[in-house]
């Protein structure tokens, strides 16, 4: 044998050595953690019990003495359950009764009972991507003495029906009143069975993002929008004065926006569908230098000239392109309101366009795409809810919210005009 080899032999029971070890102390670990997991969950449990048992002696005197002044009497124990780890845990719980026969009321049973955690925990593990199927195995194993249910599949889906449905009632109930708000910002999201939810996010002085509202119905219509925007009004969105309002360009939802808020919004059409809507009106090989002029139009920071632009393009489609020309020329001017307005920047970038509220559309939309069956319209409101809500928890200030200031003037200003009677060029 070779001096090389003779080392190398010699080395390896060292490697094997320091293997065993290793998984030694892995398996080691694993049974550390998981008595520690045990210990603590029964002497919590034990614990639990004592607190009642506690509560109950103060209400019903020491165990085995009698006291002529009690006024309620123990009455042994009966099979009840907590919430612990995502679901419901076997506890026998301590019972009391009044001198009238009345059941006695421990605090902090009523406390610890609950149902609003387990519906919380079966929410969030929907909304992570968690189905109920395979909801009792994404929870921490129990040890074998402790029984437990509510973790099945049935059960999960009614937590999260009564979950979900208490947060389109929160969210359709939510008083605008206090939100000093300068944008609205509207969209829909449509479903299989032709229902579509309008969504409606709002942008207040300092920037900060609002989910203010959802509405379901047949079509994206505008009954379904004038709806929407009556239960904002109802619910506290001023319609006194000047707001932006972003839209994808819908004709339902301008409609909707003009009979209630009137000569107080200042709409913006949204640059990318109108971009989307030109280009689909031609054939492939005019795209390039079209979508290349009406992104200069887009750019230019003077909106007369970003006007001239269009209108050129339009009058150069008009021969050839007869429909590309109309859809350029159907709303031009709400294209550009942000620009007429003297925003810039990143602030005019943002509110030129519908993304805001899309993304938060694709969120819903990206979450609701594991419901394979949709049963009636409130279930489609309820995973809608569900998702706005949550994509809530994530905004963050608007872009360009520095320059809020140049907005908050310019809305100053329009508001002032309408006072005055001079509808200003703001208006248009």
């Amino acid at each position: 044998m070779r001096k090389n080899d003779k080392k190398q032999s010699k080395r390896q029971p060292v490697g094997g050595a320091r293997t065993g070890v290793s998984q030694l102390k892995l398996a080691l670990g694993t049974f550390i953690r998981e008595t520690l997991y045990e210990t603590v969950l029964i002497s919590g449990l034990e614990t639990v019990l004592e607190v009642l048992e506690r509560e109950r002696a103060e209400l019903c005197g020491p165990r085995y003495q009698h006291t002529a002044q009690r006024s309620a009497y123990r009455g042994g124990h009966v099979a009840s359950s907590l919430v612990l780890g995502g679901r419901r845990v076997s506890v026998k719980r301590p019972r009391g009764r009044t001198t009238a026969g009345e059941e006695v009321v421990l605090p902090s049973w009523v406390a610890w009972s609950r149902e609003d955690p387990l519906n919380e925990r079966a929410v969030e593990q929907m909304l992570v991507g968690v189905s109920t199927r395979r909801y009792a195995r994404s929870l921490e194993a129990l040890p074998a003495e402790i029984a437990s249910r509510g973790a099945g599949r049935s059960a999960v889906s009614r937590r999260f029906v009564r979950a979900t449905a208490k947060k389109v009632r929160e969210l359709l109930t939510r008083d605008l009143s206090g939100l000093d708000l300068k944008v609205l910002l509207l969209d829909g999201v449509h479903y299989a069975n032709d229902h579509v939810i309008v969504a409606a996010v709002g942008v207040d002085g300092e920037g900060r993002k609002h989910v203010l509202g959802l509405w379901e119905g047949a079509t994206e219509s505008k009954v379904t929008c004038t709806a929407l925007l009556e239960s904002l009004v109802e619910r506290g969105l001023a319609t006194e004065r000047a707001i932006l309002v972003v839209l994808d360009g819908g004709k339902a939802l301008y409609r909707s926006v003009r009979a209630i808020l009137g000569k107080h919004a200042l709409i913006q059409r949204c640059q990318e569908h109108k971009k989307r809507n030109v280009l689909e009106a031609l054939p492939q090989y005019k795209r390039v230098s079209v979508k290349r002029t009406l992104n200069d139009a887009f750019r230019t920071a003077d909106h007369e000239r970003a006007q001239q632009l269009l209108e050129n393009l339009a009058r150069a489609l008009e021969e050839d392109h007869p429909g590309a020309a109309a859809s350029l020329r159907e709303g031009l001017q709400d294209l550009l309101t942000v620009k007429r307005l003297g925003l810039d920047g990143a602030l005019e970038r943002t509110l030129s366009t519908t993304n805001l509220i899309e993304n938060l559309i694709g969120q819903v939309r990206q979450l609701s795409g594991r419901v394979k069956r949709w049963k009636s319209g409130h279930m489609i409101l309820r995973w809608s809810a569900a998702g706005v809500l949550e994509a809530e928890r994530g905004f963050r200030r608007l872009r360009g919210h520095g320059d809020m200031g140049k907005l908050i003037a310019a809305l100053k200003k329009h508001d002032a005009q309408l006072a005055g009677g001079v509808p200003g060029r703001a208006a248009a």
